[in-house]
């Protein structure tokens, strides 16, 4: 029996634990992973990490998106670190749009409103054209226009807003926005055969063409101003109600003129066409004549100024938010005191006579808006919105020929007819900035 030689003794266990002499392929990774991972946390993030992060953390870090942004990578390490988050180790890359809370939000648009609505006042009557002259003022004839089939149509102007954001949820926003010169201008004839074209005022005015080939023209315009300034404070997260101070500028016109202008002076006015009474001319029996026309003013028009100061209250809420898009919705309404002014220019025999009065009467102001905003970055926003904005308790133009008296040598203003209400609705668009 041959003697077995004797084996040197084994050198101590690596890592505190035996490994067998022919350990299996797989245990010798296992080995490897849990030597590289350490290794690998300190050169990434940093040794101070590896010294915080071991276990499910390392394996966390190992398998973190990589597609995202330096800093998400950076925040999702922080978060990891705390160790005392309850949330699930696994989550989505940030949008991108996450920050501080900014201070201030400025925001610039175009806004683009049309006119509905207004008084109703006769502003041209037709009349036979074999009707004399002189019973045109008394006779009544067929309504050929109404102040209230204006279309002013749509007028643009800019739309600028600023807001403080402060703590606790409280803010302040102040803004400004304008239309200019909404504008729409009707004519009237001239009719073929030749009608008498009439409008009447109250008291002795009445006003026809001067000559056959003429139409009876009115134009109106309408310009609209608007600053605020409002407190706020949000609600819930998603709702924020708001009370402040308001002032609205509402200008409304009215003109009326022949159209073409004359180009012989109306004499026939002082001949009575084989009649015995004077100026009984037809229509049909004007004739030119040779003295040359003047210049001819407008022979009627009003103005009208309302200022609307008042205090109002609202209410804002995030109908919907989905990723970077969001719905917002906005309602407002408060009580005013209008200080309306109308002026009047009457032209009687080409003489110009004035007229004006002032009045202070209640109004009513409301507001709703919707809104969508697209967040291209943190800061920079673009928003598409609709708006609507309801004035009642207010003096239009026309409204003021009821309110103006005449004798054939003067003209006076009555008073301010306030009666009226208009509505203003359309769209807005613009950018929205806030650091």
């Amino acid at each position: 029996m041959s003697r077995r030689t004797k084996r040197p003794p084994s050198p101590p266990p690596a890592f505190g634990f035996a490994r067998p002499d022919h350990a299996p392929s797989w245990h010798r990774l296992a080995y490897a992973i849990l030597l590289v991972t350490p290794l690998a946390t300190m050169a990434w993030p940093g040794p101070t990490f590896a010294r915080d992060c071991t276990g499910l953390c390392l394996l966390d870090r190992l398998f973190l998106p990589s597609t995202g942004p330096t800093g998400d990578r950076a925040n999702a390490t922080r978060e990891a670190a705390d160790g005392d988050r309850s949330s699930a180790p696994w989550s989505l890359p940030n949008s991108g749009l996450t920050g501080s809370a900014p201070r201030w939000t400025v925001s610039a648009e175009a806004i683009v409103l049309s006119r509905i609505g207004g008084v109703g006042q006769t502003l041209v009557a037709r009349l036979p054209g074999d009707v004399q002259f002189f019973a045109t003022a008394v006779t009544p004839g067929s309504e050929a226009l109404n102040s209230n089939q204006f279309q002013q149509g749509f007028s643009a102007g800019p739309k600028l807003s600023l807001i403080y954001h402060g703590d606790s949820g409280y803010s302040a926003e102040i803004s400004y926005f304008n239309i200019f010169n909404q504008r729409d201008t009707r004519t009237i004839g001239p009719d073929s055969p030749a009608d008498w074209l009439v409008m009447k005022g109250v008291g002795a005015f009445w006003q026809t063409q001067d000559f056959p080939y003429q139409g009876m023209a009115w134009d109106a315009t309408t310009n609209l101003y608007n600053v605020e300034a409002n407190g706020r404070l949000d609600l819930a997260g998603r709702v924020t109600v708001l009370a402040g101070f308001r002032w609205l500028q509402l200008n409304d016109g009215l003109q009326g003129t022949l159209t073409p202008a004359d180009q012989t002076a109306p004499t026939w006015k002082n001949t009575n066409c084989g009649s015995v009474f004077p100026q009984s001319c037809t229509l049909f029996q004007i004739t030119a004549g040779n003295t040359p026309a003047g210049n001819y003013p407008p022979f009627w028009t009003s103005g009208t100024i309302n200022n609307l100061y008042g205090a109002q209250i609202g209410v804002a809420a995030k109908v919907l938010e989905l990723g970077r898009f969001s719905v917002d919705g906005l309602m407002k309404a408060g009580l005013f005191d209008n200080h309306a002014e109308q002026s009047t220019v009457v032209s009687m025999q080409k003489v110009l006579y004035p007229s004006r009065a002032t009045t202070d009467h209640a109004a009513f102001v409301g507001e709703i808006g919707l809104q969508l905003k697209y967040r291209i970055t943190q800061a920079l926003g673009v928003k598409v919105g609709y708006e609507a904005l309801w004035l009642a308790g207010v003096a239009l133009a026309p409204g003021q020929i009821g309110e103006t008296f005449t004798t054939p040598s003067s003209v006076t203003a009555l008073g301010v007819n306030c009666g009226s209400h208009v509505l203003f609705q359309g769209a807005t668009a613009g950018l929205e900035y806030s650091f």
